[in-house]
């Protein structure tokens, strides 16, 4: 009865004039982001941070406007998957295989209306799912004591790479960094300032959102700036959309592949660090050993376009669950609204339903409201969405610039959180050169302090005892899982990623 009752609570604030206002904004240019390569959910989201403050949202509205964003930009990405062949986001790299031949035969707008049908699907049970999981983490991690709490940082760093990822070492050494930018600032139980070097402005330490908009966004620009291509080019050759209403017959067929995969990526996305990528192949891959016994896989089978959609939006669904029930994200987008969150004052973590319920309630209602909009925009709009494909980077780029710098100066007011900014651009962009993931900086940078809070008090409270970190059964099935996770991709990794490639070389010599 609670369940229904926070439910309609939160239908009532998400449907105000204000929160839905900001929901269609959110779904629109999330969609559009998606749709650019290279850009994805992660940088849609960060690029529209300073959007959100500046406009002085509160909380509730802020994350309806960014998770919109986020759902938005997950629908988006098939757009340049399937008319280039160019994936909007890693996560949409699978729908090529079967996205790209169809659109091959004439039947682009069959496909994007399905793909879009498929994102609804696994979306929609996506966020069923949360509502069901997120309060009985609650309920398990009312139990975790600092010890469990530092070993639950601990594990989402050890497993960030995620399966997919062929380098941990990378992934390790980004994570490190993170961790040691979270350590500038005064120390809050000394008064020590760390890592200052006599600048005051960084006594408070470095703001997450600046942090967050330079690495992912204005590296963008530098990216651009060194390479100075983009999609322009490719959009001109792009197929023609043609019917956009898909036949009955292949919605009905494709219906149990849709729910099928929509598990298996709520699944994979409440893992930390496996993400919407994995959640995208590994529906992909076992839809195709169940059911194509055709061979017809990777020819323009609409089962192979609708597997990876309905997977990668049930995985961005399942990612926010350990995000607000455990305060740890699930994936690289939901470590940037994470930020959000604790920069405006609110703690993710067992105590949100509790303290913070029109919060979570709001945005879980908003989530619902945004599915059905995104659906009802994506298949009579996507002759619009396809024309963005042909903006040109050399336009697009500037404008992200001049969002990021006007964005983060409405918000601080400060010039040298500008130069902050832009020293984040430099180091994503080098970073970005030598393949080291951004998302373990960022959630070092996040974590970090609370992690050393955790590490602090349990060793205080136990009299400077170290051994109370693997104390209780809790503990050592947390250190288990992130030893396990940390040296599993190291094993299955470069398979995983390796079958990856090959599918979407494949897809491209299908051609």
């Amino acid at each position: 009865m609670d369940l229904w009752a926070n439910l309609y609570g939160g239908f009532e604030i998400a449907l105000t004039w204000q929160n839905l206002g900001l929901a269609l904004l959110g779904c629109f240019l999330g969609t559009i982001m998606g749709a650019l390569p290279g850009l994805g959910p992660s940088n849609g989201v960060a690029i529209l941070i300073p959007l959100a403050f500046t406009l002085g949202l509160d909380a509730t509205s802020s994350l309806i406007l960014l998770t919109a964003v986020y759902y938005g930009a997950m629908y988006g990405g098939r757009i340049s998957s399937i008319l280039l062949n160019i994936p909007g986001d890693e996560p949409a790299m699978m729908t090529c295989l079967d996205g790209y031949p169809m659109a091959k035969k004439g039947q682009a707008g069959e496909a994007l209306a399905l793909s879009g049908i498929a994102s609804f699907v696994g979306a929609f049970l996506a966020t069923w799912g949360l509502i069901l999981l997120a309060p009985q983490l609650v309920k398990l991690a009312l139990l975790f004591g600092p010890a469990e709490y530092f070993a639950l940082f601990a594990l989402a760093f050890a497993t960030l790479g995620g399966v997919s990822s062929t380098n941990q070492a990378k992934s390790a050494f980004a994570a490190m960094l993170g961790l040691g930018l979270a350590m500038i600032g005064v120390d809050t139980q000394t008064g020590v300032p760390r890592l200052t070097f006599g600048e005051v402005h960084l006594y408070d330490g470095l703001d997450f959102l600046v942090a967050i908009v330079g690495l992912f966004a204005l590296s963008e620009v530098f990216v651009f700036l060194e390479h100075r291509h983009g999609s322009a080019d490719a959009a001109e050759d792009k197929v023609k959309v043609g019917r956009i209403v898909p036949p009955m017959g292949m919605v009905i067929k494709t219906i149990p592949t849709m729910l099928r995969t929509s598990f298996l990526g709520f699944v994979a996305g409440v893992l930390p660090g496996a993400g919407a990528s994995l959640g995208s192949f590994i529906s992909y891959s076992m839809e195709k050993k169940l059911v194509d016994k055709e061979g017809t896989f990777g020819t323009g089978d609409p089962r192979g376009v609708a597997a990876p959609e309905a997977g990668n939006n049930a995985a961005a669904g399942g990612a926010l669950v350990p995000m607000l029930a455990l305060g740890v994200p699930g994936s690289g987008t939901t470590a940037v609204l994470l930020a959000v969150l604790l920069s405006l004052n609110i703690t993710p973590g067992p105590l949100l339903f509790q303290n913070n319920p029109d919060v979570v309630w709001g945005l879980i209602a908003a989530l619902f409201i945004g599915n059905f909009m995104l659906l009802a925009m994506n298949i009579p709009m996507v002759g619009l969405f396809t024309r963005v494909l042909l903006v040109p980077p050399r336009i697009l780029m500037p404008v992200v610039a001049m969002v990021s710098f006007v964005g983060i100066y409405g918000i601080s007011g400060s010039s040298f959180d500008l130069m902050v900014m832009i020293a984040f651009g430099v180091a994503g962009w080098l970073l970005r050169k030598f393949d080291v993931p951004l998302v373990p900086v960022i959630l070092g940078t996040l974590l970090g302090n609370t992690m050393e809070n955790n590490l602090r008090r349990a060793v205080t409270i136990d009299n400077g005892d170290w051994w109370t970190l693997i104390d209780s059964p809790l503990a050592i099935t947390l250190w288990s899982i992130a030893i396990a996770g940390f040296i599993l991709p190291v094993f299955v990794g470069k398979v995983v990623k390796a079958r990856m490639v090959r599918r979407d070389e494949e897809g491209s010599l299908s051609d």
